[in-house]
């Protein structure tokens, strides 16, 4: 591959004064374009040491307005970074729709090294890069418009470049560039599996030749002006990539995996207040352990309106120190999230080392709600499974405890309590009349909670059920779950 690229090729200093202009306002024009439209750009800059990248970068600022322009460079991962899944600093970093954001190492750097560097087998190498091709699907599928650069080095040149910075000649070589030339020859053959396993049609690699910086510097800006302009003019269908999507499982009028959740049960109130301590006391211990052992827990709960969520997560949180936790409660997407892939909001608010995010409402939204009322459309959220079972198992990877809760109660149950919420003055802000059209969807949210359970209820990942007609059952049934998660998790 790398012996295919342009060698030798180069740009005199007249052609390129000549031609640098038109991509300088060229590109200048599809960035002001760009502001109105409904995708973002990312820009992966990756390649050879010493292969000057820097300079590149710093180029495409000259030509472009900085102000619609984020860099961000990956180097050693931050003690916020390592806290987290390793994939959490790249979700932060994505430009939102109508900017471009440029990836300087990118998330192709860490396993290029590791496996070059022998610090990972070729098994795991290649794991990484089937995540890496899934993450640019999801990113592609949502509308993005992914630029991938490899900028390409001769290991003579590279060599030449390093004689000629010891002489006091040429720019600046970087200290990865005098470390890892001595295993030119293991970069060059993982980095070309890297680009063989993950150039697709939808975010091909580019690779150009950097002998020739005038060279190398024009081919980069009419790359951009090239791949920016086309999606301008020619948006792919459904503003995103053509993806095969899966049919729902639930069909009407068959039984739902809900059936099978044992409403009647209940539990007196003596007992109930005995059993409630006793799990309060046991999760307060657990969450100062999990504090010490550094290992953080993530919590989502969903469930029918009026099904006790806000019951249940009030009972979770009074037994823990209010250090150790965060709520996040999940409305409809602000407009800074809107410009961003859904699963941003919540890659964002993940919890450090030994702290818990408790989520009301979350991701699942877009198997749910999203679904019913049409919000998204059919191929966004029948492939919205994949793309959370994904998210998910990065997750508990990185050693997350990660619970899940679907509340479950009747419909019977579900109106008593609506009436009720209508007839007790503090209670009235609890009830609105987007609750009531809710209900008379009963029906398809049924069959969306089932569909959801069925494809996200993994062994890693798996859904709680929890009864909810008697509100003391679920939530000791959630506390429950909590302590048994928790002890497993810290050893106990």
């Amino acid at each position: 591959m790398f012996e295919a690229a342009e060698l030798g090729r180069k740009v005199s200093k007249e052609d390129f004064n000549a031609r640098e202009p038109d991509v300088h306002s060229g590109l200048l024009a599809v960035q002001r374009r760009l502001r109105e439209a409904d995708f973002p750009v990312i820009i992966i800059v990756s390649g050879v040491e010493g292969a000057g990248k820097g300079g590149v970068v710093s180029l495409i600022h000259k030509w472009m307005d900085a102000r619609g322009l984020e860099t961000n460079a990956f180097w050693d991962a931050t003690d916020e970074e390592l806290m987290r899944p390793r994939f959490w600093k790249f979700w932060r970093a994505l430009p939102p729709t109508g900017r471009i954001g440029i990836m300087f190492g990118s998330w192709y750097t860490q396993p290029i090294i590791d496996r070059a560097l022998k610090n990972i087998k070729m098994d795991k190498f290649d794991r990484e890069l089937e995540r890496i091709r899934h993450f640019e699907d999801m990113l592609v599928d949502d509308g993005a418009l992914i630029v991938k650069l490899w900028f390409h080095l001769s290991k003579k040149e590279q060599l030449k470049r390093l004689k000629d910075e010891a002489k006091g000649k040429g720019g600046k070589i970087s200290p990865l560039t005098k470390s890892f030339s001595r295993r030119y020859d293991e970069f060059a053959s993982i980095s070309e599996r890297a680009i063989r396993k993950t150039d697709v049609a939808h975010s091909p690699w580019h690779i150009i030749e950097s002998g020739n910086t005038r060279y190398r510097d024009l081919k980069v800006g009419e790359i951009l002006l090239e791949r920016i302009t086309t999606r301008l003019d020619q948006p792919p269908p459904s503003s995103g990539r053509v993806t095969t999507s899966s049919p729902a499982l639930q069909k009407i009028g068959e039984p739902s995996v809900l059936s099978a959740v044992p409403l009647d049960r209940s539990i007196d109130d003596k007992h109930y207040r005995k059993q409630l301590k006793a799990y309060q006391d046991e999760l307060y211990q657990l969450a100062w352990k999990a504090r010490q052992q550094r290992i953080n827990s993530v919590a989502v709960f969903e469930g029918w309106d009026a099904a006790g969520k806000g019951g249940a997560i009030r009972r979770v949180t009074q037994a823990m120190d209010a250090r150790l936790y965060r709520v996040i409660s999940v409305a409809a997407p602000t407009d800074e999230e809107k410009a961003h892939h859904y699963l941003w909001r919540f890659w964002r608010h993940l919890p450090r080392a030994g702290y818990q995010t408790i989520y009301d409402r979350s991701w699942y939204g877009r198997v749910l709600v999203e679904r019913v009322e049409g919000f998204a459309r059919d191929i966004e959220w029948q492939r919205a499974y994949n793309e959370i079972n994904s998210f998910e198992e990065q997750l508990v990877e990185h050693g997350m405890v990660l619970m899940k809760f679907w509340v479950h109660i009747s419909p019977e149950e579900q109106l008593r309590r609506f009436r009720e919420r209508e007839q007790i003055e503090w209670k009235q802000h609890k009830i609105t009349d987007e609750d009531w059209r809710n209900r008379e969807r009963w029906d398809d949210y049924e069959r969306a909670v089932t569909d959801m359970v069925i494809r996200t209820s993994t062994e890693i990942a798996p859904w709680t059920l929890v009864p909810g007609n008697d509100k003391r059952i679920a939530r000791l049934e959630v506390l429950r779950t909590f302590c048994e998660r928790m002890a497993a998790a810290v050893g106990q």
